[in-house]
C-alpha cells in the first residue's frame, strides 16, 4: 500500500511545517550565534575607565529569608568601585527584614525600602529607581551572585565611544546549582538555547528580552521608556520592548557573569516556563502593532518569529493528536518519517558543542556537561511546544484583567534547588 495514502498527515505542508521549521531555526542560531562571536566575541573588551560612573544595584525580594544574605555578602566582594546596593523588601512574609536591617547595620553602601504589600517584582524595581543615585542601574535576583568583574563588562558599553543610544546590556546567567540532572540540563540550556539565541538575535537585528537574572540600565532610557511594567507577568520582557520601541539599542554581553539557581523540580520548573511564555504571549498582544510602523522593522522580525513560534507549538500538537489517532485506528504503528528526525538529532548535538564552546572561554569544565544533554535541543521544542500551550489561556486571561482594572502582576518563585 502507498504509504502516502495511509499516513496522508505526514505528506501535507503543516507537518512540513512542524518538521522544518525547528530544524532550519537551529541552524539559524548557530551561524548567527557563532557569527557573533567572530564579530563581536573573540575581542578583549578593556575593562579600564578614566571615571568610574555610579552604579545602583537594584535586588527585588519577596520571601528570601534564606538567600538574601549570601547575595548581599557576594556583591561586597565586587571589583567596581563606585556602587550602591538597594534592596526592596517586596512585603515578605518571612524574616527577610530582619535579615535585611542586620546586613544595612553591616554594609554602608546597603539601603532597604521595605513595601508593606507585594506587588511584583516590577512595581519593586519602579520603587528602587525613585531612591537610586547611580547614573546606570542594574536588576539583580535575589539568589543570584555576580561575578567580580561583571559590572565593569557592563558598563562598558554604555560609556565607550558609540554608546550613546545603548539603554540596556543583559548580562550571562550560569547555573550554580548542579546537584540533579534536571540541573544539569538547563546548565546546557543556558548554553545551546538562551546563549546562543541572544547572540543570534543581536547580529539579526534586536534582542527579544534581556536577562531578569542579571541586566543593566541607563536610568534615563528606563525614564524616557515609562519604567517597568507592573501589569505584565514578565518584568523583563516587557521593558525590552518597551527600550526598543523608544529606538533605545540592547546588548548582550557574555562576559558579564551571574550565578544563580534554577528549578530542581519539574514542578518548579513547568511552573518557571510557562510564566515566561505566558509573558512573552502578552507582550505581543501588548505591542503587535509594530507590525505596521516601518520605524521598528528591526523589531518585526523577532515579532513575526515569535508568533511563528507560537503557531508552531499548536501545529505540532494538532499533528500529534491526529498521528496518534490515525494509528489506533488503522493499528499501523510505525512512522515513516522518522528517519527525518535524524537530522534535527544532528543538528541539535552540533547546536549544543558550537553552543559549550563559546561559553567554554566563561566557564572551564563545561564541555563535560555535554554528554548530559546533547539530546535536550531536539526535546526543548516539544517541552516548549506544551509550555506555549498551557500559557496562551493565562495570558488572555490576565491581559482581560488587566483591561478591566487589574493593576500590579504578581508570582512566586519557583524551587531553586540546591546551592553547590
Amino acid at each position: 500500500m502507498d504509504i502516502r495514502m495511509l499516513f496522508p498527515l505526514f505528506f501535507t505542508p503543516i507537518v512540513s511545517f512542524v518538521f522544518y521549521y525547528p530544524l532550519v531555526m537551529s541552524i539559524v542560531w548557530i551561524l548567527a550565534g557563532t557569527l557573533f562571536y567572530i564579530r563581536r566575541e573573540r575581542q578583549p573588551t578593556d575593562k579600564t575607565f578614566e571615571n568610574y560612573p555610579m552604579i545602583t544595584i537594584l535586588v527585588p525580594s519577596y520571601n528570601e529569608e534564606d538567600s538574601i544574605a549570601d547575595t548581599l555578602h557576594e556583591l561586597q566582594g565586587l571589583e567596581y568601585p563606585n556602587y550602591e546596593i538597594i534592596v526592596i523588601n517586596d512585603g515578605s512574609m518571612d524574616r527577610s527584614l530582619h535579615h535585611m536591617r542586620v546586613l544595612v547595620s553591616m554594609y554602608e553602601n546597603v539601603r532597604v525600602i521595605s513595601l508593606r504589600e507585594n506587588h511584583g517584582k516590577a512595581n519593586a524595581l519602579k520603587i528602587g529607581v525613585l531612591a537610586s543615585r547611580g547614573e546606570f542601574l542594574v536588576a539583580l535576583d535575589a539568589d543570584s551572585v555576580l561575578e567580580h568583574d561583571a559590572l565593569h563588562y557592563l558598563v562598558a558599553h554604555f560609556i565607550r565611544p558609540g554608546g550613546e543610544r545603548v539603554g540596556a546590556v543583559t548580562g550571562n546567567p550560569r547555573v550554580r546549582n548542579r546537584s540533579s540532572l534536571l540541573a544539569k540540563v538547563q546548565l546546557v540550556e543556558y548554553s545551546s538555547i538562551i546563549g546562543l539565541i541572544k547572540r543570534a538575535q543581536r547580529i539579526l537585528g534586536k534582542i527579544m528580552t534581556v536577562s531578569g537574572v542579571i541586566v543593566a540600565f541607563r536610568k534615563r532610557a528606563l525614564i524616557d521608556c515609562g519604567l517597568w511594567d507592573v501589569d505584565l507577568i514578565t518584568d523583563d520582557i516587557g521593558v525590552s520592548w518597551k527600550l526598543q520601541r523608544r529606538f533605545w539599542d540592547i546588548r548582550y554581553e557574555p562576559n558579564a557573569l551571574c550565578w544563580m539557581l534554577v528549578p530542581e523540580t519539574l514542578g518548579g520548573l513547568w511552573k518557571q516556563r510557562v510564566r515566561w511564555a505566558q509573558g512573552g504571549i502578552e507582550v505581543l498582544m501588548r505591542h503587535w502593532r509594530i507590525l505596521f510602523d516601518w520605524r521598528h522593522r528591526r523589531l518585526t522580525p523577532i515579532l513575526i518569529e515569535q508568533l511563528v513560534s507560537i503557531t508552531w507549538s499548536v501545529c505540532w500538537l494538532a499533528t500529534t493528536l491526529l498521528l496518534v489517532g490515525q494509528m489506533i485506528v488503522t493499528r499501523n504503528y510505525y512512522v515513516p518519517i522518522f528517519w527525518t528526525g535524524t537530522y534535527l538529532a544532528v543538528v541539535s548535538l552540533v547546536q549544543v558543542l558550537v553552543a559549550l564552546l563559546l561559553d567554554h572561554q566563561y566557564e572551564r569544565g563545561l564541555l563535560k556537561y555535554f554528554l548530559w544533554s546533547i539530546w535536550y535541543p531536539s526535546i526543548y521544542w516539544y517541552v516548549n511546544s506544551l509550555v506555549v500551550i498551557g500559557a496562551i489561556p493565562k495570558a488572555v486571561s490576565h491581559m482581560r484583567a488587566v483591561k478591566n482594572g487589574q493593576k500590579y502582576a504578581v508570582w512566586d518563585s519557583p524551587d531553586r534547588g540546591i546551592s553547590s
